[in-house]
């Protein structure tokens, strides 16, 4: 380019709405010289009714709408393929920016619908039986991608805001380990809570996490939604070939931050899951050792049938395994339940979102992100 060419304009890129909380949002339009409480009605409007076009937002000005269509838009992931199994489970493959794909499940039952969400493309923490850990780890998801899931399920099944709400609850266990994105998820979930937009309860959240227990206790102060565990194994030496991250947080360790977590609230318990896998952590010993780990913390128990995945090493424990395990989990007084397979027709169930993962990167790489976070 000689030094007389012209350079073409360059168009600010638009904020994405969807990465903002209210307190983020009401920033944002102070900066823009409105009102804060215009946040407010932007956030019905986005989240309540689903709105992707400020030309909707019949409250707001002529002027601020058309301000808000070249510096702002509303931006989700993009459906790639939508699949339902014959149990009624809804699967959805979405699309990021970067190339990669997610995995987003809704799983309806009686009374209640429950949206699986990922946090993370991939993930870094590689447990053996999981599917998505097999994909490795390309980069965490930012705010919009990850309240973005539920934007799109809830648009996807036709929630009318007047009527009964489609979505009940949230569980954070699809793709990755949310506590390794920890920023961007305590944002989402506010989104979550808030009753401008979606108004959940703390308790209708759930996180997953495969033990990060120095970040258990940043999420107590942060944002105290109910918590779940990826246990898996009743010792470090089982659970070390299960679960790499109890190399560097170990059982001990990671119940002592569930106690804390609880602490404050008689009522509340920690769910355990942990996974059925035939011959390797099934046997009525490893029930029995469950028992005394966890008989003083306060828990229940999620029994997890193992679905399977191309190339696992694993096969499911029988029926009559896993309910001998229960049995002796039930006659300890632990509180347990068999959680039922859905959506395996269809790769949806627990353990076998994989989604796409362009970039799946060194081992070195993967585990950066965890190294940072048990740094601080």
């Amino acid at each position: 380019m000689s030094a007389h060419a012209v350079r073409p304009l360059q168009t600010p890129a638009k904020v994405n709405l969807l990465d903002f909380d209210r307190a983020a949002l009401r920033e944002y339009f102070a900066a823009l010289g409105e009102k804060p409480f215009r946040a407010e009605q932007v956030l019905q409007w986005t989240h309540q009714y689903g709105a992707d076009s400020f030309d909707a937002m019949t409250n707001l000005s002529k002027a601020l709408r058309e301000k808000l269509q070249h510096c702002a838009e509303i931006k989700a992931p993009e459906i790639m393929l939508d699949q339902t199994a014959a149990d009624g489970t809804r699967k959805w493959l979405l699309r990021l920016d970067s190339g990669n794909s997610i995995e987003t499940v809704f799983i309806p039952e009686e009374g209640r619908g429950t949206l699986c969400v990922s946090s993370q493309a991939g993930c870094a923490l590689d447990c053996s039986f999981c599917a998505t850990g097999k994909q490795g780890f390309n980069r965490n998801l930012t705010v919009a991608e990850i309240i973005g899931q539920l934007w799109v399920a809830n648009r996807a099944l036709k929630r009318d805001p007047r009527g009964e709400r489609v979505i009940t609850n949230v569980v954070l266990m699809g793709m990755g380990e949310p506590l390794l994105n920890f920023d961007n998820v305590v944002r989402a979930m506010n989104i979550m809570l808030d009753d401008f937009a979606y108004g959940l309860s703390r308790r209708r959240i759930t996180l997953s996490t495969a033990g990060m227990a120095p970040v258990i206790d940043q999420l107590r102060e942060a944002c105290p939604v109910s918590l779940a565990v990826s246990l898996h194994a009743p010792n470090d030496a089982l659970r070390n070939e299960l679960v790499p991250l109890n190399k560097k947080y170990p059982i001990t360790e990671l119940l002592a931050a569930c106690k804390r977590y609880v602490a404050d609230e008689s009522s509340r318990r920690v769910t355990f899951e942990y996974v059925m896998l035939d011959g390797v952590n099934d046997s009525p010993e490893h029930a029995r050792e469950l028992v005394r780990l966890l008989k003083e913390v306060p828990s229940k128990v999620n029994l997890i049938p193992f679905n399977p995945f191309p190339n696992t090493q694993y096969q499911r424990s029988s029926a009559q395994a896993i309910g001998r395990f229960r049995a002796i989990l039930m006659e300890a007084n632990l509180v347990t339940i068999t959680r039922k397979t859905r959506g395996d027709d269809i790769d949806a169930a627990c353990g076998q979102l994989a989604g796409e993962i362009q970039d799946r990167g060194s081992r070195s790489r993967r585990y950066a992100p965890l190294r940072k976070a048990a740094a601080q």
